[in-house]
């Protein structure tokens, strides 16, 4: 690969000094260039790919970082880190201790805003846009770029909204290539659907409806056409719109046929563009595919389930129900409030919902969970998928504050599995005349066990299992973290703790009978494994308090808050005078890794966990 212009570029201010007809070379260069890197390292590939010639029109014609640049969510923006001084460290991207995935303002000037989750850059670049006013400075362009997928998301009208009444100097770039992730839903999607290079749809364009100048639309992979729009751009006033067309995955064959596989692909080969499969025989499930697919058996014998997704139903595994029951299975696109509250209003009419959401975008619905779902005491299911530490996509994206903010909610039960096998039964248990609304937090990636597909069984809302019996320590662990606790355990010199389906899920074990005393190297170490945040086993609890007087407490979750404080406030009202550790999430924001990493910086990998109990039993 030779990179006779991109090398020689270390800022923008160095892409202007090109001539226009140099830039078609450089948009060959930098595509190679981010195919070359992400076919080895990893990452998000076709978003980047589709704005190419964009990212490099922007930088050409604005004067960055003068001129402020916002990104919407980020995924698009491998191009725009390249250009900005970071060519020689992208191959540490998503990487830890190297660049982000995602901009980040602490990472470079040119970052002016951190994207991770949708739909945020109107209202960012509307309020850069507004301070520029105030200070006088009517000259600063201020730019944000958004797809088709995300300008359709709540947040963003509201951004549009305020923007069409304001005489702000913005520009709205909307990328519309009919995808986000998975392919874009919705009114809006069919409304851009229709327009066509050169030709605005037919019906009223709802763009110039809001006071918005609108331009467009153009091919936004033709770099003289993106030129000559932007400069006749820059000398309007107001608020303005351009709306270009694209191909996510643009210039590598397969990205473009299979845009949903290759947004974030893995490693694959760079001149054949396939991917390079990984040997997943006889491997566990995903937790994603353990959800998906026991709904699917759920809703065959039950027509009352319905599923929902915020425009996630190929990552949640939602797919399965979409596939067979497309009648009864929803992606709502980008708009989390939306979804929980469409949850809400199904309910009330006697459906079963489940609503599949990741962790990090829960949060962004968290008034209509309170306010829609709970103090209705309306049964919504709450799936929430990658909760803990999610990896790679860093600080944005982990899951880990749901089991703080759910927890001080009133009516609602949280529910946290420490395997496949206790999942699939949450979600069974979920279907039987639930009374009040329920949230079931699981992590990304798969599991340890196989054979997960046992018969269903009810479980007993707020009642844990002991896993091992010990009689020095006690360890009390929610949710998958539990797999790590075992192998510490089993590291100091025990066997490993034996989980046992076979029978009813009383407090000690699956079976209902007490587990094995566990000696390791002179400790006898016991663990218990929660299940339910809310309620909590109280009566677990308590025979725990009144024959440890030293206990851990470990979760996936931030400790301030979570399950730690839960068991510690409890301990408490019960005047407990033992000594409890708590296990989680420090209170920081974790940075991007691989979540092994991850897991060691947090203090909760199986070595650390270790370490800690040996350093009480000692």
């Amino acid at each position: 690969m030779t990179l006779d212009l991109l090398s020689n570029i270390n800022s923008p201010e160095d892409l202007r000094e090109l001539e226009t007809q140099q830039l078609k070379q450089l948009a060959r260069e930098l595509r190679e260039f981010i195919i070359d890197i992400v076919s080895t390292k990893e990452g998000h590939l076709g978003a980047s790919l589709g704005v190419v010639e964009l990212t490099i029109a922007l930088h050409y014609c604005f004067e960055t970082p003068k001129d402020l640049l916002v990104w919407d969510v980020g995924h698009q923006a491998y191009g725009h880190k390249i250009l900005t001084g970071r060519r020689d460290s992208f191959e540490t991207n998503r990487k830890l201790n190297g660049i982000s995935g995602f901009p980040k303002r602490e990472e470079s000037i040119y970052d002016t805003f951190g994207t991770g989750h949708s739909s945020t850059s109107i209202s960012a670049a509307l309020g850069m846009a507004i301070s520029s006013q105030l200070k006088g400075d009517f000259n600063k362009q201020h730019i944000a770029v958004i797809g088709d997928a995300s300008i359709a998301s709540g947040m963003a009208f509201e951004g549009l909204n305020h923007a069409g009444v304001t005489k702000a100097n913005l520009l709205i770039v909307l990328n519309d290539n009919a995808i986000g992730i998975d392919p874009s839903v919705g009114a809006l999607k069919t409304y851009l659907t229709k327009a066509k290079i050169g030709k605005k749809p037919t019906q009223d364009n709802i763009i110039e409806a809001l006071n918005f100048h609108y331009e467009g639309p153009i091919d936004g992979h033709d770099l003289p056409e993106l030129l000559k729009a932007f400069e006749k751009l820059k000398t309007k006033q107001g608020p303005k719109l351009l709306h270009v067309i694209t191909k996510k995955g643009k210039g590598l064959k397969q990205a473009e046929e299979d845009q949903v596989k290759y947004h974030a692909p893995g490693k694959f080969d760079k001149t054949t563009g396939e991917v390079i499969p990984k040997n997943n025989k006889d491997l566990a499930p995903k937790f994603q595919d353990v959800f998906g697919l026991t709904l699917l058996e759920l809703a065959r014998k039950d027509e009352a389930i319905v599923g929902i997704t915020p425009a996630m139903p190929t990552g949640s595994s939602l797919k399965y129900m979409m596939d067979e029951f497309p009648d009864r299975a929803f992606d709502v696109g980008i708009a989390e409030q939306h979804a929980v509250t469409l949850a809400a209003g199904m309910t009330t009419q006697g459906h079963k919902v489940f609503c599949a959401i990741y962790s990090t975008f829960l949060q962004r619905a968290y008034d209509q969970v309170i306010h829609d779902v709970a103090i209705q005491n309306l049964p919504v299911v709450f799936c929430i998928d990658r909760a803990g530490l999610v990896g790679n996509d860093g600080a944005t994206h982990h899951g880990v504050f749901d089991l703080a903010f759910l927890r001080c909610i009133p009516n609602l039960i949280v529910a946290a599995p420490a395997d496949a096998i206790e999942l699939r039964q949450l979600l069974y248990t979920a279907t039987q005349d639930l009374q009040q609304p329920m949230a079931i937090r699981y992590p990304r990636g798969r599991g340890e066990i196989k054979d997960w597909k046992m018969p269903f069984e009810k479980l007993d809302i707020g009642k844990g299992r002991c896993l091992l019996e010990g009689e020095e320590l006690a360890v009390l662990s929610l949710g998958s973290i539990s797999g790590n606790v075992s192998k510490s355990i089993e590291a100091i010199g025990s066997r490993p703790a034996r989980l046992n389906h076979a029978g009813k899920p009383a407090r000690l074990n699956h079976a209902g009978g007490p587990a094995r005393l566990n000696h390791a190297g002179g400790f006898s170490i016991a663990h218990y494994d929660l299940r339910f945040l809310k309620p909590l086993d109280e009566d677990l609890l308590q025979s725990i308090f009144e024959k440890f007087s030293h206990i851990i407490t470990i979760e996936d979750g931030t400790v301030k808050g979570g399950f730690g404080d839960a068991v510690l406030e409890f301990a408490q009202t019960r005047n407990y005078t033992g000594k409890i550790h708590k296990l989680g999430i420090p209170d920081q924001f974790i940075e991007h890794g691989d979540t092994e990493e991850l897991y060691e910086i947090a203090g909760i990998s199986s070595e650390k966990i270790k370490e800690k109990i040996l350093s009480i039993l000692h």
